[in-house]
């Protein structure tokens, strides 16, 4: 690992990863198993995302991304799940680059503690490379085009029908918010998440989880329910997308990192869109809501794929609780994998509690508002 490789942080600052950097002896060694590419030449960037690692490299034929994650994260089984829904994506035209096989045929390969994956390059202009999550767009023309591709991307996933993710770990699912008692359902659960419920055991979690969701849960969970189920991307964020140009009517090249992919259903993909990249989570003020981003991400989904007036305003009921399955799985994460318990109270006091009691403000209120008159 290299001294000066960091990654985002929680807030927004750089610190150091939560795991090694990728080293060119290791991805050489990787991508000796890969005779297609040619030798491998060096690695020309490392990611600053947080929760794996990831690196550009060069070989003879081109150049590759190479991602790392901890076995205790993906397996190579799990992994496959994604690359699975990737390949499916690719079939419909959607542009998805494709997951590379290794001369066995693998898409995923585990070695030791680490489980590894090899994609081939995006097309396009990564505009948005270093713009930390949950940064807001700043281009309502982009924000446009994020929501046309969204829409594509859940036409071409209406075919897929693979079940459900084998784990909770970094993955953005719904369960608990499609629950008629989201308290219950997580106390089901927590036999099989050990370390969230040892973090929990400290907590009043089921009052807390109960206020968190209050009033919107009661209000939309009978429509949540019975949404047609459908895979989703899970972080869409415009740092996950490629680019034609910088110009105002850019399009997108490329969408990536399918790696919160999962079964949910479409609008809870178009809320998590909206979460993402219309809140200055990191700065909130009484600026920190983006209506016209938010807006223009609705009017961009609604050009591609139809949304009633019903739909529009269950999402805004749905945005105050879109991320609280997420929250949770990153509280397993820290309390778990990485054993950091202040990330772990930043996950649940923060972003789940925090992000929740954020739309009882005067500007998470107005931002509600400005949805619901989208319809």
């Amino acid at each position: 690992m290299t001294d000066t490789h960091r990654a985002h942080g929680l807030a927004g600052d750089d610190t150091p990863p939560d795991w090694p950097a990728l080293t060119a002896t290791e991805v050489a060694g990787l991508l000796d198993g890969y005779p297609q590419l040619g030798r491998f030449a060096a690695i020309t960037w490392h990611s600053p995302r947080p929760l794996s690692a990831a690196c550009l490299a060069d070989v003879r034929g081109g150049r590759v991304f190479v991602k790392r994650h901890h076995h205790s994260v993906r397996t190579a089984a799990t992994l496959g799940e994604e690359h699975r829904f990737i390949a499916h994506l690719r079939h419909t035209g959607l542009p998805v680059p494709a997951v590379l096989a290794d001369a066995q045929g693998r898409t995923a390969i585990a070695r030791g503690a680490w489980t590894y994956e090899v994609h081939a390059p995006a097309d396009g202009v990564d505009r948005y490379r270093d713009t930390v999550s949950w940064t807001p767009l700043p281009r309502r023309d982009h924000a446009l085009a994020a929501g046309r591709m969204l829409a594509r991307l859940h036409d071409a996933a209406a075919g897929y029908t693979a079940s459900q993710r084998d784990t909770h770990a970094l993955v953005a699912r719904s369960e608990l918010i499609r629950a008629a008692d989201p308290a219950a359902a997580l106390r089901a659960q927590l036999p099989s998440r050990p370390a969230l419920a040892r973090y929990l055991a400290a907590r009043e979690w089921m009052s807390e989880l109960t206020e968190a969701m209050a009033p919107w849960h009661e209000r939309a969970q009978p429509q949540l329910a019975r949404q047609p189920r459908l895979w989703t991307h899970g972080d869409w964020h415009v740092s996950n997308l490629y680019w034609s140009g910088d110009e105002a009517d850019a399009h997108i090249t490329g969408v990536l990192d399918f790696g919160l992919c999962a079964e949910n259903f479409a609008l809870f993909d178009l809320a998590t869109a909206i979460e993402r990249n219309a809140i200055a989570w990191l700065a909130l003020n009484t600026d920190a809501a983006h209506l016209d981003i938010a807006c223009a991400l609705i009017d961009g989904y609604r050009e591609q794929r139809p949304l009633g007036r019903m739909d529009v305003h269950l999402l805004a009921d749905l945005l105050p609780l879109v991320h609280v399955d997420f929250a949770l799985s990153e509280v397993e994460y820290y309390q778990g994998i990485t054993q950091s318990p202040a990330n772990a109270d930043v996950a649940y006091d923060t972003f789940l509690r925090g992000h929740a009691a954020w739309f009882r403000t005067p500007a998470g209120q107005a931002l509600l508002d400005a949805i619901r008159a989208c319809a």
